[in-house]
């Protein structure tokens, strides 16, 4: 039996680097890209929100807070959920990954709070499914230093608010304690699939994957001083056989002692080696990533012009092309596009292709053929094939038999 994963960690600021990976709009190298098509989004969001950073803001939008929330403030907790690799693949080839998925929403609804789950995204891309879930720390409680104030001559040091007033709130919701309870709590839900708890109060603790890199470096450079060691004192013993001549058996044991720990340690070496190289190549890819969450978080409306440029690739357009529409060009086209959400091609004859702003107030782009959104461009192209199709399929009119004319 394996272990129920439960990790939870504070976003900083919207987080939208975090969400181009959960969203998959940048594409990681440790990804399986054949079966991305498997990943799905669990929560349904609310009208007019198109993705996890403006889930998280309309919460906060819409959860009536008064008090002013600062820059520094933690707005968003993420949370991963998994188990150990081998039962997850065994839960998803019993059938039951869909259960598994349902209990772990239900848990964290019932944890959290319906409202604060904003996202919860499935990932099958990757070598073990897992689910990353978003929530926002809303709270209602007292606060814990309106509990603790004292009462000096009858005053309160502290000035008593609403205590049902909304706040946002990391501290109370991952205080230790809140965080012991999760544990438990999570393991018990997910102990019907085989999955129990972490023994409690290991000390073992989470490593980034930067610094495992550091840690095997360290170990494979120790290792190689031991062997340089070893391999001093090899020849200083083969050195003194023809010394220890009359004690010849006792020194050539000695010798072959130390010949065989000298090739186990150059063994150890080589295979040290061999995974300290693998890990520089798996490192790659979260190199990678870790510069783009970067790009993203420095610049925030770069993950919406990724959304952009992935969308005019895929209805076929060229980057000589996208390079003009972002240049704020209008772009002549006559010939096919392709549209994802009907997976079918539409001729365009000489249409103009433009990228225009959703609205004055808002700064988010949008593509237009002909001054239209290309989006109701094709459902309404495929509105028009449809038409046409069954304009020209002819009625099924079966002849009647048993009856014949006569010939005059």
């Amino acid at each position: 039996m394996g272990y129920a994963v439960l990790h939870l960690d504070k976003a900083s600021g919207n987080d939208a680097a975090m969400s181009a990976h959960i969203e998959r709009t940048i594409d990681p190298k440790n990804a399986d890209k054949a079966r991305t098509h498997l990943n799905r989004e669990l929560i349904i969001p609310p009208d007019g929100v198109s993705n996890r950073t403006e889930a998280i803001q309309h919460r906060i939008d819409t959860a009536g807070i008064t008090r002013k929330i600062s820059h520094n403030q933690v707005r968003a907790i993420r949370v991963m959920l998994s188990g150990t690799s081998g039962d997850m693949q065994r839960i998803e080839a019993a059938g039951k990954l869909d259960e598994w998925c349902n209990d772990n929403i239900e848990w964290l609804k019932q944890t959290f709070g319906k409202d604060n789950l904003v996202s919860a995204v499935l990932h099958m891309d990757e070598k073990t499914p897992h689910i990353h879930a978003t929530i926002v720390p809303i709270v209602t409680c007292e606060r814990r230093k309106a509990k603790t104030a004292k009462q000096d001559d009858g005053k309160k040091k502290y000035k008593k608010r609403n205590p049902n007033a909304a706040r946002l709130c990391v501290d109370d919701v991952m205080n230790r304690n809140k965080l012991k309870y999760y544990q438990d709590s999570y393991a018990e839900a997910m102990g019907k699939y085989g999955l129990n708890r972490g023994i409690d109060g290991s000390e073992a603790r989470h490593i980034t994957t930067q610094q495992y890199y550091r840690n095997l470096y360290a170990r494979n450079e120790d290792l190689k001083e031991s062997i340089g060691y070893l391999e001093e004192q090899k020849e200083e013993v083969s050195g003194k056989i023809w010394d220890l001549y009359d004690r010849k058996d006792e020194a050539r044991e000695k010798f072959l002692d130390m010949d065989n720990h000298v090739r186990q340690k150059d063994r150890e070496l080589t295979c040290i080696e061999a995974k300290l190289q693998k890990a520089k190549q798996d490192y790659e890819p979260y190199k990678a990533q870790e510069d783009m969450n970067l790009l993203l978080g420095i610049f925030p409306k770069l993950n919406e012009h990724l959304q952009i440029a992935q969308l005019c690739k895929g209805i076929g357009l060229t980057i000589e092309t996208i390079k003009k529409l972002f240049n704020g060009e209008t772009v002549p086209v006559t010939g096919k596009l392709h549209s994802p959400e009907h997976n079918q091609s539409f001729n365009a004859q000489d249409a103009k292709l433009q990228l225009f702003k959703e609205s004055k107030d808002s700064d988010r782009l949008k593509l237009s053929i002909n001054g239209q959104n290309i989006l109701d461009w094709f459902r309404q192209k495929y509105q028009e094939a449809k038409r046409t199709t069954s304009h020209y399929i002819r009625p099924n009119i079966k002849p009647e038999i048993g009856k014949s004319k006569s010939i005059k």
